[in-house]
């Protein structure tokens, strides 16, 4: 059994000072993107008109601009920042692999084929943005199931190849592999267009109905990764060594299964594939709390996550201009230094997960 990842985060004890200082400032630095989120954009506005929109006695465009878009559209850059960084860090130790993400692997990609058969192949009146009611549920059902068809494959396919480069390499071609070209070919332009667009990700085209399925979604994904707490931890030592001391390994999988494909597969239903941030986050909380105990990563991820997404919110509206980029495009910006990093980084430490 290798053990070098334990060898390598025993030399960073947990520090309770030092997690006592990064915890409130990650909540601050959330709070304060979370406002810039709300204030930053093609029009900029006050904090004052922030707060007479949330009293309701401002100006009908202004109070139209915060409460129909700016609030719900960082609600779900938050929502976004939390579910794929906790996913990947899920992933990154079932796997014991880390580069593994839902977007490296193939999760988002299984997930889009779900939310293809539902956009593009049910019908032609159908899309993410007329769904409603039992049709929202249906949409992210559909997700869940592509994600955790491939979440099972790709654990098959990693307990038979030990080789941490081979399982990234299927990731990959599973990835590019899984293809809607051909119901694009048949489907309605208009459908067809709304599909392309939705594939570029998007955080600010949710409808109140799609946010409160979204938020229901990414709640009972973090149930279930805070249950996983003790399971994550056993696994860090293999599996085999796990199951020696009484870790049952195939109900953990299932958790850990159920919760990840829930939480990617709900944010790809609604938002896209959002690449890099599954990668990425999860490194950087360890780098921050210099331990590997997911009772610290887990609360770290999260609050971490947050403010990634939303920093990346804030840059891809572009304050004070009316072109608004794909977030897609600012996470890679964001996410590929980190994932070079790790790359060169783990050079030395050859299979520590």
């Amino acid at each position: 059994m290798k053990t070098e990842y334990l060898t390598l985060t025993a030399t960073f004890q947990p520090s309770r000072t030092r997690h006592r200082l990064i915890f409130p400032g990650l909540i601050l630095l959330v709070l304060i993107f979370f406002i810039l989120d709300i204030l930053l954009g093609s029009v900029s506005l006050e904090v004052s008109e922030v707060i007479t929109a949330l009293s309701g006695t401002a100006d009908t465009g202004v109070e139209t601009i915060i409460m129909k878009f700016r609030i719900p559209k960082a609600i779900t850059a938050t929502v976004v920042g939390i579910a794929l960084s906790l996913s990947g860090l899920q992933m990154q130790t079932l796997f014991r692999n880390p580069m593994a993400g839902p977007y490296v692997l193939g999760i988002s990609s299984g997930a889009s084929l779900g939310v293809a058969f539902i956009v593009l192949g049910l019908s032609a009146n159908i899309s993410p943005d007329s769904l409603k009611g039992l049709g929202n549920w249906s949409l992210v059902a559909a997700s869940w199931a592509g994600a955790g068809v491939i979440m099972i494959v790709m654990l098959f396919l990693a307990s038979r190849v030990k080789d941490i480069l081979t399982v990234l390499i299927i990731g990959i071609m599973l990835s590019g592999g899984i293809s809607v070209s051909i119901m694009q070919y048949f489907s309605h332009e208009t459908m067809l267009k709304a599909y392309v667009i939705w594939t570029m990700g998007s955080l600010g085209n949710l409808t109140a109905s799609q946010l409160n399925v979204l938020l229901l979604s990414v709640s009972a994904g973090i149930i279930l990764s805070l249950l996983s707490v003790k399971m994550l931890n056993a696994l860090l030592l293999g599996e085999n060594y796990a199951g020696s001391i009484g870790l049952n390994i195939r109900f953990s999988r299932i958790i850990i299964f159920t919760g990840t494909s829930i939480l990617a597969g709900s944010i790809t239903a609604f938002c896209g594939p959002i690449g890099f941030i599954g990668i990425a986050v999860p490194h950087i909380a360890r780098i921050l709390f210099r331990t590997s105990d997911h009772k610290i990563l887990i609360p770290g991820t999260i609050l971490t996550g947050s403010a990634v997404m939303l920093l990346s919110d804030i840059i891809s509206q572009m304050p004070g201009s009316d072109n608004v980029l794909p977030v897609n495009s600012i996470t890679a910006l964001m996410g590929i230094p980190i994932v070079i990093w790790v790359i060169m980084r783990n050079r030395k430490y050859s299979g520590i997960f």
